[in-house]
Protein backbone atom coordinates (compact mmCIF):
# COMPACT_ATOMS: atom_id res chain seq x y z
CA UNK A 1 0.00 0.00 0.00
CA UNK A 2 1.43 3.96 -1.01
CA UNK A 3 2.37 5.82 1.77
CA UNK A 4 -0.67 8.18 1.22
CA UNK A 5 -2.99 5.60 1.39
CA UNK A 6 -1.84 4.23 4.60
CA UNK A 7 -1.79 7.56 6.50
CA UNK A 8 -5.49 8.32 5.34
CA UNK A 9 -6.81 5.66 6.62
CA UNK A 10 -5.21 5.79 9.99
CA UNK A 11 -6.65 9.43 9.82
CA UNK A 12 -9.72 7.81 8.68
CA UNK A 13 -10.19 5.36 11.80
CA UNK A 14 -8.93 8.20 14.21
CA UNK A 15 -11.62 10.50 12.62
CA UNK A 16 -14.73 8.11 12.71
CA UNK A 17 -13.73 6.05 15.98
CA UNK A 18 -14.31 8.75 18.78
CA UNK A 19 -16.00 8.45 22.00
CA UNK A 20 -19.60 9.58 22.42
CA UNK A 21 -22.19 9.39 25.39
CA UNK A 22 -25.95 8.65 24.18
CA UNK A 23 -27.34 8.91 20.77
CA UNK A 24 -25.15 11.60 18.90
CA UNK A 25 -27.89 13.91 17.61
CA UNK A 26 -29.19 14.72 21.14
CA UNK A 27 -26.11 15.30 22.09
CA UNK A 28 -25.23 17.48 19.16
CA UNK A 29 -28.43 19.28 20.13
CA UNK A 30 -27.08 19.80 23.70
CA UNK A 31 -23.18 20.78 22.33
CA UNK A 32 -24.76 23.52 20.34
CA UNK A 33 -27.25 24.51 23.24
CA UNK A 34 -24.40 24.76 25.53
CA UNK A 35 -22.36 26.95 23.17
CA UNK A 36 -25.30 29.23 22.57
CA UNK A 37 -25.35 29.70 26.50
CA UNK A 38 -21.72 30.24 26.37
CA UNK A 39 -21.72 32.93 24.00
CA UNK A 40 -24.61 34.82 25.46
CA UNK A 41 -23.36 34.94 28.99
CA UNK A 42 -26.22 33.89 31.18
CA UNK A 43 -28.48 32.03 31.58
CA UNK A 44 -31.19 31.68 28.55
CA UNK A 45 -34.39 32.78 29.54
CA UNK A 46 -36.07 31.59 25.56
CA UNK A 47 -34.48 29.02 23.58
CA UNK A 48 -35.52 28.23 20.12
CA UNK A 49 -34.16 25.56 17.92
CA UNK A 50 -34.45 25.24 14.60
CA UNK A 51 -33.78 21.56 13.13
CA UNK A 52 -33.00 19.53 10.26
CA UNK A 53 -36.11 16.72 9.70
CA UNK A 54 -33.60 14.06 10.30
CA UNK A 55 -32.58 15.70 13.67
CA UNK A 56 -35.79 15.71 14.84
CA UNK A 57 -36.41 11.96 13.80
CA UNK A 58 -33.45 11.14 15.76
CA UNK A 59 -33.75 12.79 19.15
CA UNK A 60 -37.72 12.67 19.30
CA UNK A 61 -37.60 9.65 21.26
CA UNK A 62 -34.66 8.69 22.34
CA UNK A 63 -33.68 9.13 26.13
CA UNK A 64 -30.76 11.84 26.97
CA UNK A 65 -28.59 10.50 29.26
CA UNK A 66 -27.98 11.65 32.70
CA UNK A 67 -31.44 13.09 33.19
CA UNK A 68 -33.42 11.19 34.53
CA UNK A 69 -34.92 9.24 31.67
CA UNK A 70 -35.67 13.03 29.66
CA UNK A 71 -36.38 12.56 26.10
CA UNK A 72 -36.66 15.05 22.75
CA UNK A 73 -34.91 18.03 21.82
CA UNK A 74 -35.76 20.26 24.69
CA UNK A 75 -34.53 18.37 27.26
CA UNK A 76 -31.10 17.65 25.02
CA UNK A 77 -31.08 21.39 24.70
CA UNK A 78 -31.24 22.20 28.28
CA UNK A 79 -28.65 19.68 29.77
CA UNK A 80 -26.23 21.07 27.19
CA UNK A 81 -27.03 24.39 28.74
CA UNK A 82 -27.01 23.11 32.36
CA UNK A 83 -23.66 20.88 31.52
CA UNK A 84 -22.11 24.07 29.56
CA UNK A 85 -18.99 21.76 29.10
CA UNK A 86 -18.25 22.84 25.59
CA UNK A 87 -15.00 21.49 25.38
CA UNK A 88 -15.77 17.79 25.84
CA UNK A 89 -18.36 17.97 22.77
CA UNK A 90 -19.99 14.86 22.21
CA UNK A 91 -19.06 13.82 25.80
CA UNK A 92 -21.03 17.21 26.63
CA UNK A 93 -23.59 15.33 29.09
CA UNK A 94 -20.94 13.35 30.97
CA UNK A 95 -20.07 15.12 33.89
CA UNK A 96 -24.01 15.01 34.59
CA UNK A 97 -24.94 13.65 37.61
CA UNK A 98 -28.37 13.32 39.89
CA UNK A 99 -27.72 16.49 41.64
CA UNK A 100 -28.22 18.08 38.11
CA UNK A 101 -31.48 16.79 37.30
CA UNK A 102 -33.46 19.86 39.24
CA UNK A 103 -31.48 22.19 37.21
CA UNK A 104 -32.18 20.81 34.38
CA UNK A 105 -36.27 20.65 34.96
CA UNK A 106 -35.98 23.83 36.10
CA UNK A 107 -34.79 25.33 32.95
CA UNK A 108 -37.58 23.80 30.66
CA UNK A 109 -40.77 24.79 33.06
CA UNK A 110 -38.89 28.16 33.06
CA UNK A 111 -37.41 28.93 29.86
CA UNK A 112 -39.45 29.25 26.94
CA UNK A 113 -38.46 26.27 24.92
CA UNK A 114 -39.40 25.66 21.19
CA UNK A 115 -38.41 23.73 17.94
CA UNK A 116 -39.45 23.79 14.72
CA UNK A 117 -37.97 22.23 11.28
CA UNK A 118 -35.01 24.34 9.93
CA UNK A 119 -36.07 26.12 6.62
CA UNK A 120 -32.40 25.00 4.58
CA UNK A 121 -31.71 21.89 2.91
CA UNK A 122 -29.26 20.77 4.53
CA UNK A 123 -29.62 17.29 5.93
CA UNK A 124 -28.11 17.90 8.91
CA UNK A 125 -28.65 21.37 10.77
CA UNK A 126 -29.35 22.58 14.31
CA UNK A 127 -29.46 26.20 14.79
CA UNK A 128 -30.08 27.27 18.41
CA UNK A 129 -30.94 31.13 19.11
CA UNK A 130 -31.10 31.90 23.17
CA UNK A 131 -32.20 34.93 24.54
CA UNK A 132 -31.90 36.64 28.09
CA UNK A 133 -32.19 40.48 29.45
CA UNK A 134 -32.67 41.93 25.80
CA UNK A 135 -29.01 40.19 24.23
CA UNK A 136 -29.06 37.07 22.29
CA UNK A 137 -26.57 34.58 20.21
CA UNK A 138 -27.17 31.81 18.05
CA UNK A 139 -25.19 29.14 17.34
CA UNK A 140 -25.06 26.50 14.01
CA UNK A 141 -23.80 23.14 13.46
CA UNK A 142 -24.28 21.67 9.94
CA UNK A 143 -22.66 18.65 8.22
CA UNK A 144 -21.83 16.80 10.71
CA UNK A 145 -21.95 16.67 14.82
CA UNK A 146 -19.50 18.78 15.86
CA UNK A 147 -19.23 21.00 12.65
CA UNK A 148 -19.63 24.70 13.88
CA UNK A 149 -20.18 27.10 11.12
CA UNK A 150 -21.86 29.87 12.97
CA UNK A 151 -21.71 31.91 16.62
CA UNK A 152 -23.34 35.22 16.70
CA UNK A 153 -23.54 37.18 19.86
CA UNK A 154 -26.35 40.33 19.91
CA UNK A 155 -26.74 39.48 15.75
CA UNK A 156 -22.90 39.91 15.22
CA UNK A 157 -20.85 37.21 14.48
CA UNK A 158 -17.73 36.23 16.12
CA UNK A 159 -17.17 32.68 14.49
CA UNK A 160 -18.01 32.05 11.10
CA UNK A 161 -17.22 29.96 8.23
CA UNK A 162 -18.39 28.95 4.64
CA UNK A 163 -20.88 25.33 4.48
CA UNK A 164 -22.36 23.89 1.25
CA UNK A 165 -24.19 21.07 1.46
CA UNK A 166 -22.36 19.36 -1.65
CA UNK A 167 -19.08 19.86 -0.29
CA UNK A 168 -17.20 16.68 1.35
CA UNK A 169 -18.18 16.06 4.86
CA UNK A 170 -14.84 14.94 5.78
CA UNK A 171 -11.52 16.12 6.96
CA UNK A 172 -10.15 13.16 5.23
CA UNK A 173 -10.19 11.84 1.74
CA UNK A 174 -12.84 8.71 1.61
CA UNK A 175 -12.37 8.19 -2.28
CA UNK A 176 -9.26 6.34 -1.70
CA UNK A 177 -11.34 3.48 0.14
CA UNK A 178 -11.86 0.20 -1.55
CA UNK A 179 -12.52 -2.99 -0.10
CA UNK A 180 -9.03 -4.52 -1.86
CA UNK A 181 -7.15 -1.43 -0.11
CA UNK A 182 -8.56 -2.01 3.42
CA UNK A 183 -8.12 -5.59 3.24
CA UNK A 184 -4.15 -4.56 2.09
CA UNK A 185 -4.15 -2.23 4.81
CA UNK A 186 -5.62 -4.62 7.47
CA UNK A 187 -2.67 -7.17 6.38
CA UNK A 188 0.08 -4.72 6.71
CA UNK A 189 -0.77 -1.67 9.36
CA UNK A 190 1.95 -1.50 11.94
CA UNK A 191 -0.95 -2.06 15.20
CA UNK A 192 1.12 0.92 16.99
CA UNK A 193 -0.26 2.87 14.46
CA UNK A 194 -4.28 2.31 15.20
CA UNK A 195 -3.72 0.53 18.93
CA UNK A 196 -5.38 3.33 20.55
CA UNK A 197 -8.52 3.72 18.68
CA UNK A 198 -9.03 0.01 18.53
CA UNK A 199 -8.85 -0.74 22.38
CA UNK A 200 -10.40 2.35 22.72
CA UNK A 201 -13.51 0.53 21.07
CA UNK A 202 -12.68 -3.06 22.43
CA UNK A 203 -13.03 -1.27 25.68
CA UNK A 204 -15.77 1.13 25.85
CA UNK A 205 -18.42 -0.70 23.21
CA UNK A 206 -18.23 -4.29 25.50
CA UNK A 207 -18.74 -2.49 28.67
CA UNK A 208 -22.03 -1.04 27.57
CA UNK A 209 -22.72 -4.29 26.27
CA UNK A 210 -22.43 -6.21 29.40
CA UNK A 211 -24.39 -3.76 30.91
CA UNK A 212 -27.06 -4.06 28.41
CA UNK A 213 -27.40 -7.58 29.01
CA UNK A 214 -27.62 -7.15 33.16
CA UNK A 215 -29.78 -3.69 33.10
CA UNK A 216 -33.47 -3.48 32.28
CA UNK A 217 -32.83 -1.22 28.78
CA UNK A 218 -35.67 -0.34 26.66
CA UNK A 219 -37.47 -3.80 24.86
CA UNK A 220 -34.01 -5.81 26.15
CA UNK A 221 -33.49 -6.99 23.19
CA UNK A 222 -29.80 -8.93 23.81
CA UNK A 223 -31.42 -10.45 26.76
CA UNK A 224 -34.57 -12.02 24.71
CA UNK A 225 -32.12 -12.73 22.09
CA UNK A 226 -29.55 -14.91 24.66
CA UNK A 227 -33.03 -16.37 26.51
CA UNK A 228 -34.73 -17.96 22.62
CA UNK A 229 -31.92 -18.64 20.69
CA UNK A 230 -28.97 -20.29 22.86
CA UNK A 231 -25.50 -19.10 23.41
CA UNK A 232 -24.16 -20.05 20.23
CA UNK A 233 -21.79 -17.69 18.92
CA UNK A 234 -23.62 -16.33 16.05
CA UNK A 235 -27.10 -15.43 18.54
CA UNK A 236 -24.24 -13.94 21.04
CA UNK A 237 -22.71 -11.76 18.44
CA UNK A 238 -26.31 -10.04 17.36
CA UNK A 239 -26.94 -10.54 21.52
CA UNK A 240 -23.87 -8.03 22.51
CA UNK A 241 -24.31 -5.56 19.82
CA UNK A 242 -28.12 -5.29 20.23
CA UNK A 243 -27.61 -4.86 23.94
CA UNK A 244 -24.91 -2.13 23.68
CA UNK A 245 -27.56 -0.27 21.58
CA UNK A 246 -30.35 -1.17 24.25
CA UNK A 247 -28.58 0.49 26.69
CA UNK A 248 -27.35 3.29 24.83
CA UNK A 249 -30.77 3.99 23.17
CA UNK A 250 -32.24 3.41 26.61
CA UNK A 251 -30.43 6.31 29.04
CA UNK A 252 -27.31 4.56 30.09
CA UNK A 253 -24.33 6.86 30.90
CA UNK A 254 -21.44 4.63 29.61
CA UNK A 255 -19.45 5.91 26.57
CA UNK A 256 -19.32 4.35 23.20
CA UNK A 257 -16.73 4.57 20.24
CA UNK A 258 -18.74 5.88 17.32
CA UNK A 259 -18.71 4.77 13.77
CA UNK A 260 -19.45 7.26 10.88
CA UNK A 261 -21.35 9.44 13.91
CA UNK A 262 -23.18 6.92 15.02
CA UNK A 263 -22.80 5.13 18.44
CA UNK A 264 -25.09 2.17 16.70
CA UNK A 265 -22.83 2.06 13.63
CA UNK A 266 -19.66 1.19 16.13
CA UNK A 267 -21.61 -1.23 18.08
CA UNK A 268 -22.53 -2.92 15.29
CA UNK A 269 -19.18 -3.00 13.48
CA UNK A 270 -17.29 -3.88 16.62
CA UNK A 271 -19.17 -5.99 19.00
CA UNK A 272 -19.43 -9.29 16.51
CA UNK A 273 -16.06 -8.95 15.91
CA UNK A 274 -14.87 -9.20 18.98
CA UNK A 275 -17.37 -11.91 20.02
CA UNK A 276 -16.56 -14.48 17.51
CA UNK A 277 -12.27 -13.49 18.20
CA UNK A 278 -12.86 -15.02 21.60
CA UNK A 279 -14.58 -17.45 20.58
CA UNK A 280 -12.12 -18.58 18.07
CA UNK A 281 -9.10 -18.40 20.35
CA UNK A 282 -7.56 -15.81 17.53
CA UNK A 283 -4.83 -13.83 18.85
CA UNK A 284 -5.82 -10.32 19.52
CA UNK A 285 -3.54 -9.12 16.55
CA UNK A 286 -5.85 -10.74 14.12
CA UNK A 287 -8.56 -8.82 16.36
CA UNK A 288 -7.49 -5.56 15.66
CA UNK A 289 -6.57 -6.06 12.12
CA UNK A 290 -10.17 -7.51 11.63
CA UNK A 291 -11.74 -4.29 13.29
CA UNK A 292 -9.73 -2.16 10.77
CA UNK A 293 -11.79 -4.16 8.35
CA UNK A 294 -15.33 -4.30 10.31
CA UNK A 295 -14.81 -0.17 10.84
CA UNK A 296 -13.18 0.79 6.83
CA UNK A 297 -15.85 -0.93 5.11
CA UNK A 298 -18.75 0.42 7.05
CA UNK A 299 -17.10 3.48 6.54
CA UNK A 300 -16.91 2.83 3.15
CA UNK A 301 -20.42 1.83 2.59
CA UNK A 302 -21.60 4.97 4.81
CA UNK A 303 -19.72 7.64 2.62
CA UNK A 304 -21.81 7.37 0.00
CA UNK A 305 -24.74 6.88 1.96
CA UNK A 306 -24.31 9.78 3.49
CA UNK A 307 -24.94 10.87 7.58
CA UNK A 308 -28.72 10.94 8.17
CA UNK A 309 -30.76 9.63 5.43
CA UNK A 310 -34.13 6.92 5.56
CA UNK A 311 -31.66 4.05 4.93
CA UNK A 312 -30.59 2.13 8.41
CA UNK A 313 -27.10 2.81 9.18
CA UNK A 314 -27.04 -0.49 10.70
CA UNK A 315 -27.55 -2.16 7.76
CA UNK A 316 -24.02 -0.75 6.42
CA UNK A 317 -21.79 -1.92 10.01
CA UNK A 318 -23.60 -5.34 9.87
CA UNK A 319 -21.93 -5.59 6.35
CA UNK A 320 -18.44 -4.50 7.67
CA UNK A 321 -19.23 -7.02 10.70
CA UNK A 322 -19.50 -9.64 8.05
CA UNK A 323 -16.21 -8.77 6.88
CA UNK A 324 -14.27 -8.57 9.63
CA UNK A 325 -15.47 -12.04 10.92
CA UNK A 326 -14.74 -13.32 7.63
CA UNK A 327 -11.43 -12.07 7.88
CA UNK A 328 -11.07 -13.74 11.60
CA UNK A 329 -11.24 -17.34 9.67
CA UNK A 330 -8.82 -16.61 7.28
CA UNK A 331 -10.47 -14.67 4.61
CA UNK A 332 -9.00 -13.49 1.71
CA UNK A 333 -10.10 -10.38 -0.12
CA UNK A 334 -12.44 -12.25 -2.73
CA UNK A 335 -14.32 -14.48 0.34
CA UNK A 336 -14.44 -10.54 2.00
CA UNK A 337 -15.91 -8.98 -0.92
CA UNK A 338 -18.15 -11.64 -1.77
CA UNK A 339 -19.51 -11.33 1.75
CA UNK A 340 -19.88 -7.80 1.68
CA UNK A 341 -22.14 -8.10 -1.62
CA UNK A 342 -24.19 -11.24 -0.14
CA UNK A 343 -24.68 -9.29 3.00
CA UNK A 344 -25.51 -5.76 1.19
CA UNK A 345 -28.25 -7.79 -1.35
CA UNK A 346 -29.93 -9.70 2.00
CA UNK A 347 -30.58 -6.59 3.85
CA UNK A 348 -30.44 -3.26 1.89
CA UNK A 349 -33.30 -0.97 2.25
CA UNK A 350 -34.41 -1.33 5.72
CA UNK A 351 -35.55 1.74 6.76
CA UNK A 352 -34.30 3.99 9.40
CA UNK A 353 -37.31 5.91 11.54
CA UNK A 354 -35.02 7.57 13.95
CA UNK A 355 -33.36 6.44 17.37
CA UNK A 356 -35.18 4.50 19.93
CA UNK A 357 -35.37 1.24 21.30
CA UNK A 358 -36.21 -0.97 18.52
CA UNK A 359 -32.40 0.10 17.03
CA UNK A 360 -31.34 -2.82 18.89
CA UNK A 361 -33.84 -5.34 16.86
CA UNK A 362 -32.66 -3.44 13.76
CA UNK A 363 -29.07 -4.17 14.60
CA UNK A 364 -29.53 -8.15 15.49
CA UNK A 365 -31.02 -8.00 11.74
CA UNK A 366 -27.91 -6.65 10.06
CA UNK A 367 -25.67 -8.66 11.99
CA UNK A 368 -27.53 -11.97 11.11
CA UNK A 369 -27.50 -10.65 7.00
CA UNK A 370 -23.67 -9.90 7.48
CA UNK A 371 -23.00 -13.51 9.07
CA UNK A 372 -25.50 -15.18 6.32
CA UNK A 373 -23.39 -13.53 3.56
CA UNK A 374 -20.03 -14.96 4.73
CA UNK A 375 -21.71 -18.13 5.21
CA UNK A 376 -23.31 -18.64 2.10
CA UNK A 377 -19.75 -17.52 0.58
CA UNK A 378 -18.05 -20.47 3.20
CA UNK A 379 -20.38 -22.48 1.49
CA UNK A 380 -20.42 -22.15 -2.45
CA UNK A 381 -23.20 -20.00 -3.11
CA UNK A 382 -23.38 -16.08 -3.77
CA UNK A 383 -25.72 -13.32 -5.35
CA UNK A 384 -24.19 -12.17 -8.87
CA UNK A 385 -24.37 -9.25 -10.67
CA UNK A 386 -28.21 -8.73 -12.38
CA UNK A 387 -29.98 -10.12 -9.11
CA UNK A 388 -31.66 -7.07 -8.22
CA UNK A 389 -29.35 -4.04 -6.76
CA UNK A 390 -26.07 -6.14 -7.18
CA UNK A 391 -23.93 -5.13 -10.00
CA UNK A 392 -20.75 -6.24 -11.02
CA UNK A 393 -17.99 -6.20 -7.93
CA UNK A 394 -17.82 -5.44 -4.89
CA UNK A 395 -17.38 -1.03 -5.79
CA UNK A 396 -19.56 -1.30 -8.14
CA UNK A 397 -22.72 -2.79 -6.12
CA UNK A 398 -21.39 -0.40 -3.22
CA UNK A 399 -22.21 2.66 -5.64
CA UNK A 400 -25.69 1.14 -5.93
CA UNK A 401 -26.37 0.96 -2.78
CA UNK A 402 -25.07 4.84 -2.01
CA UNK A 403 -27.81 5.67 -4.92
CA UNK A 404 -30.94 3.73 -3.27
CA UNK A 405 -30.11 5.53 -0.22
CA UNK A 406 -29.39 9.05 -1.59
CA UNK A 407 -31.68 9.36 -4.06
CA UNK A 408 -33.99 6.56 -4.63
CA UNK A 409 -35.12 6.88 -0.47
CA UNK A 410 -35.57 10.98 -0.62
CA UNK A 411 -39.16 10.47 -0.66
CA UNK A 412 -39.19 7.22 1.95
CA UNK A 413 -37.29 9.68 4.49
CA UNK A 414 -40.08 12.48 3.88
CA UNK A 415 -42.73 9.96 4.88
CA UNK A 416 -41.44 8.41 7.67
CA UNK A 417 -40.50 11.99 9.03
CA UNK A 418 -43.89 13.03 8.58
CA UNK A 419 -45.55 10.03 10.39
CA UNK A 420 -43.23 10.57 13.16
CA UNK A 421 -43.77 13.92 13.87
CA UNK A 422 -47.22 15.01 12.80
CA UNK A 423 -48.17 15.78 16.82
CA UNK A 424 -44.68 17.85 16.67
Amino acid sequence: MDRRKYEEFIAILKEELIPAMGCTEPIAVAYAAALAAEALGTRPQKVTILASANIIKNVKSVFVPNTGGMRGISAAAAAGIVSGDCKAELQILAGLSEADKPAIEALLSEGNFSYSRSPKPYVFDIDITVEADGHSAQVEIAGHHTNVILIKKDGAATFQKEYAEERKEYATDRSLLSVADIVDFANTVDLDDVREVLERQIAMNTAIAEEGMKGKYGARIGQVLMASYGNTVQNRAKAYAAAGSDARMNGCDLPVVINSGSGNQGLTASLPVIVYAKELGVTHELLLRALCISNLVTIHLKTGIGRLSAYCGATSAGCGAGAGITYLYGGDYDTIAQTVINAIAINSGMICDGAKASCAAKISSAVESGLLGMQMKMHGSEFVGGDGIVVEGVEETIKAVSRVAREGMRSTDETVISIMTQEC
